[in-house]
């Protein structure tokens, strides 16, 4: 719920998904749930024109504002780690061939109707999006104590690491054994000697929302007329 340009991370995160015409999501509770229960409780009062008839306690919407979305919030408990937490929320997506995970602190402008087509195409249960994230510093090369070469912006690095974009089939329920199971863990690490984990790499903007710096580099960015998340 840290704000990015005056909206919700999370709103951002959801609004990637939205822009490809996929509009029902599971959020999964824990720490300070409460909060984001009562942001979409009163999503639609605080963005639309309305009548409140005091008397009646009746509520007239004159104009509504809002994305058509369908918002299911379960709470998963303060303690379950992040496997546990997927754990119960595939209920919600019983039947489905496939669904959408990520986590609530990152942006970047994934195609996700692109990710689901590759995901289908070849037939495992995972799909996660691979990025290269670029240094946090800038790097020097050094001889003799003499600086001779700068580069305050060093370019991405090689590595690639886990963009935290999924696409999965519901029978990865068969890796989650209780509400103490990490994901990142056994389940990927299982998934990947099973060769059931397939990589979707994007090229594209990608950064995470881990420190401060962070989030006022992205606040930053959403005074883009596009930011580049949505780019």
């Amino acid at each position: 719920m840290v704000s990015i340009g005056n909206r919700p991370l999370l709103w951002h995160i959801m609004s990637i998904y939205s822009r490809f015409g996929f509009h029902d999501f599971v959020v999964c509770l824990g720490y300070k749930g409460y909060v984001i229960k009562e942001y979409f409780a009163n999503y639609l009062l605080h963005n639309s024109d309305v009548t409140m008839d005091l008397a009646t306690g009746s509520v007239e919407v004159h104009r509504a504002n809002a994305e058509p979305w369908k918002v299911t919030l379960i709470d998963t408990g303060m303690e379950t780690m992040t496997g546990g937490r997927l754990r119960q929320a595939l209920r919600f997506v019983e039947g489905d061939e496939a669904f959408f995970l990520t986590y609530g602190d990152g942006l970047g402008n994934i195609d996700v109707a692109r990710l689901l087509d590759f995901h289908k195409s070849h037939g495992r249960l995972a799909t996660l999006t691979a990025v290269q994230p670029g240094p946090r510093f800038g790097s020097m090369e050094i001889e003799g104590g003499v600086i001779t070469q700068f580069a305050e912006k060093a370019p991405a690095s090689a590595g690639w690491v886990n963009g935290g974009f999924f696409v999965l089939s519901p029978s990865i329920s068969a890796y989650l054994t209780d509400d103490s199971t990490i994901w990142e863990r056994e389940p990927l690490e299982t998934l990947a000697k099973e060769h059931e984990l397939m990589a979707y790499e994007h090229r594209g903007f990608w950064h995470p929302m881990d420190t401060v710096r962070d989030r006022d580099y992205l606040d930053q960015l959403s005074s883009s007329p596009v930011p580049p998340w949505m780019a």
